[in-house]
C-alpha cells in the first residue's frame, strides 16, 4: 500500500495517539480534511478503524514504525 506524503504525516500522528483537533493543528489542515485523510488511509489499507490502519500500515512499512515517538 502506497500513501501520500501527507498521509503518511496523518497516520504517523494517529500512530502517537494524537486526535483529530491535534492532528489538525500539527499539520495546520482542518479538522475535516483530516478525517478525509483518514478515510483514505482507512480505504487504502482496508483497515477497520484508524488504530488498525496505523497497525496495518507498520506491518507492511516496518521501517516507519521506527520514526514514531
Amino acid at each position: 500500500m502506497k500513501l501520500t506524503p501527507k498521509e503518511t504525516d496523518v497516520i504517523t500522528l494517529v500512530a502517537a495517539g494524537y486526535s483529530d483537533k491535534e492532528i489538525g493543528f500539527q499539520l495546520n489542515i482542518s479538522y475535516g480534511t483530516v478525517r478525509d485523510y483518514i478515510d483514505k488511509i482507512i480505504l487504502k489499507t482496508q483497515a477497520r478503524n484508524r488504530t488498525h490502519a496505523a497497525m496495518l500500515y507498520g506491518q507492511k512499512n516496518p521501517e516507519w514504525m521506527l520514526s514514531i515517538r
